[in-house]
């Protein structure tokens, strides 16, 4: 089994066939009455992994206290859950599971999954609007699946808060980055079109778990 040292980053590469299963739904994500809900397109669901086996839970609101999330703290936000092809997919699956190994989990763990689109709307559209941030979760995994007529949205990672940051990496299609987030911080940088005059965007899907001691359930 890994140590915690080694689970506290880690790279890993989703298959072909995933990204395959996973692209097309991006085109599919609403927008919603949240304060980025225009430019930032979300899906959220919350599913566990048994025997390899995907199983959707009832969907709930999703709050963060506002000590973590500077921006959207202590507001209950309620988001359309993942498409059902999308939940049925092997691509999810192996997504998942990748997760779910990575960090050691058990079978049956609760996994909360974000699947968002954050369009490129100004000269400089803020990709994390908290900025340097901890998600108050014990384990994260942040997931490349596309880049279309953009610069920046580099995924960043700090040791402290006020440090600089020691990764900073464009996930490409199907790069995961899992970190440990209540040991390290996290951030991106904005993203801006480089056409002007055609759509740009950056697709990535975010997983996040508690340990038991940690989990509230409803």
């Amino acid at each position: 089994m890994n140590t915690l040292l080694e689970r506290t980053l880690q790279l890993i590469q989703l298959s072909g066939q995933a990204i395959s299963d996973l692209s097309p739904s991006f085109d599919h994500l609403p927008t919603t009455a949240h304060a980025d809900g225009q430019y930032r397109l979300r899906r959220y669901s919350v599913v566990k992994l048994n025997q390899g086996k995907v199983e959707h839970l009832p969907s709930r609101q999703f709050v963060q206290s506002d000590d973590i999330n500077t921006f959207q703290g202590n507001v209950s936000r309620s988001f359309e859950t993942l498409e059902a092809s999308i939940l049925q997919s092997e691509g999810l699956r192996e997504m998942c599971e990748v997760f779910q190994k990575a960090n050691g989990l058990d079978d049956g763990h609760e996994i909360e999954i974000h699947q968002i689109r954050i369009s490129a709307i100004e000269e400089e559209t803020l990709v994390a609007p908290e900025g340097v941030h901890q998600d108050g979760f014990d384990h994260l995994a942040v997931i490349g699946i596309g880049r279309h007529n953009i610069e920046g949205g580099e995924f960043l990672v700090y040791r402290e808060k006020k440090d600089l940051p020691f990764l900073s990496m464009a996930l490409q299609q199907g790069e995961v980055a899992i970190l440990a987030d209540r040991q390290l911080w996290h951030n991106a940088r904005p993203i801006r079109a480089v056409k002007k005059d055609e759509q740009g965007y950056l697709d990535l899907f975010v997983l996040t778990a508690k340990e038991p001691s940690y989990a509230v359930h409803a």
